[in-house]
């Protein structure tokens, strides 16, 4: 059977990414093979999702029952590991594959190329759960292999459609790619893996500062004009470039001296800046579409976080809770934001948050809020860690009941 993937363009309304080439066309792929190979946010969407639940259910057992993951590699390394640098990356992939042919006009990445790239990721995944069945090393090495194939594959298509301002979101990928590496340099050097762990996160916050402060506002303009306010959104000005440079700054302190006084004074710094920015994108204009609201609350963790990494930066914090308030309050709810509303724009859904979305959304908020109170109350530790475990997967598995069917079938078709 033979159908159509369209690409919204720039003018095709709130789901569109506002990265697309000026003046670039619509373009479409024919493919006879699965839906779920048409395009990249397809497969990596679903098995991120499925990995976001899977992983953190193994995570509770190991916890609980001495379920043994990870082998030598260490079950605390694993989790950590797989959280940043397995589940994360793949919602990465997902929506850079389904934004570069925006960007571009050129057709995404599918079919067998598109597989090829899955199976590299699916083979870091499984390998890593007993790294030493085939050698912790050559695990390694396998687990390795997804990033920087990701990163030139990505890199060649913004190249070829020549969109070279669009360059500066795969140093993200890239610094993502090179704290990955890190990671599993501490680990069989014995060091401390803490170091990688913060650069790659620092690395996804400011992915979310960058690409977040670009949809965001465009999208939250675009719903209220369709309502009829005449009050928008600031655009993207040089104040947001400011914001994004105070936040590298801060996070650059939280990397190298996260118990430094001076990175207090930084990440207060970079609050103040990132709560102003959310400000100016008024969100409570639009508490009626939580499609929307979803992205001003997730955004929100990012001056949370910083307020989080000061705290713990003049030792009134645990380190822990600042850094799950960056990792499931940013990332988690950001990429379970995007992966919905991609999710329907790309399909041909109606752009809306159904009653079991918003129960998703309820969920994953309620985990990054929960999260950092296993370290401030520790008496609760494993009651408020399986709480938080529990709505993260909640979350997540809403995710697959309602979107799976979406993202298993060809494109919805509108007469």
């Amino acid at each position: 059977m033979t159908t159509q993937e369209s690409t919204p363009t720039a003018s095709a309304g709130p789901g569109a990414t506002p990265f697309i080439r000026r003046g670039a066309i619509a373009r479409g792929l024919k493919t006879t093979g699965p839906a779920i190979l048409g395009y990249g946010f397809r497969p990596f969407f679903f098995g991120g999702a499925i990995w976001a639940v899977m992983a953190m259910l193994l995570w509770i057992l190991s916890l609980t029952i001495g379920l043994s993951i990870g082998g030598s590699y260490g079950g605390v390394n694993w989790h950590a590991h797989e959280m940043v640098f397995g589940f994360a990356p793949a919602i990465l992939a997902g929506f850079l594959l389904t934004a570069v042919p925006n960007w571009t006009g050129r057709l995404p990445v599918s079919g067998t190329p598109l597989a090829s790239l899955v199976g590299v990721w699916l083979a870091g995944r499984i390998v890593f759960l007993a790294p030493d069945l085939m050698h912790l090393h050559i695990a390694v090495i396998i687990e390795s292999l997804f990033l920087p194939l990701l990163l030139f594959i990505a890199a060649r298509e913004i190249v070829a459609g020549k969109q070279w301002r669009n360059l500066k979101v795969l140093s993200g990928v890239a610094i993502i790619m090179i704290a990955n590496l890190t990671f599993h340099y501490m680990v069989l050097t014995n060091g401390d893996v803490a170091l990688a762990n913060r650069l790659g996160v620092s690395a996804f916050v400011l992915l979310v500062m960058l690409i977040g402060g670009r949809i965001i506002p465009s999208f939250t303009r675009n719903w209220l004009n369709r309502t009829g306010e005449t009050r928008f959104p600031v655009p993207f000005n040089r104040y947001d470039g400011l914001c994004i440079l105070v936040g590298a700054i801060a996070c650059l302190g939280w990397i190298s001296a996260p118990d430094h006084s001076l990175t207090a004074v930084l990440a207060m710094i970079a609050a103040a800046f990132h709560a102003v920015r959310l400000y100016r994108w008024r969100g409570w204009a639009v508490t009626r579409e939580k499609l929307l609201l979803i992205l001003h609350v997730s955004y929100a963790f990012i001056p949370a976080g910083f307020i989080a990494i000061a705290c713990a930066a003049l030792g009134r914090l645990n380190p822990y809770s600042a850094l799950h308030v960056m990792t499931v309050g940013v990332v988690g709810c950001m990429m379970l934001a995007v992966m919905t509303r991609a999710t329907r724009g790309h399909t041909g859904h109606k752009l809306a948050a159904s009653s079991l979305t918003q129960v998703a959304y309820m969920c994953i908020v309620a985990s990054a809020l929960i999260r950092p109170f296993a370290e401030i109350m520790p008496n609760f530790f494993h009651t408020l860690l399986a709480a938080s475990a529990l709505l993260w997967m909640a979350a997540f598995g809403l995710y697959i009941v309602e979107y799976a069917p979406m993202l298993l079938r060809h494109r919805q078709q509108h007469g």
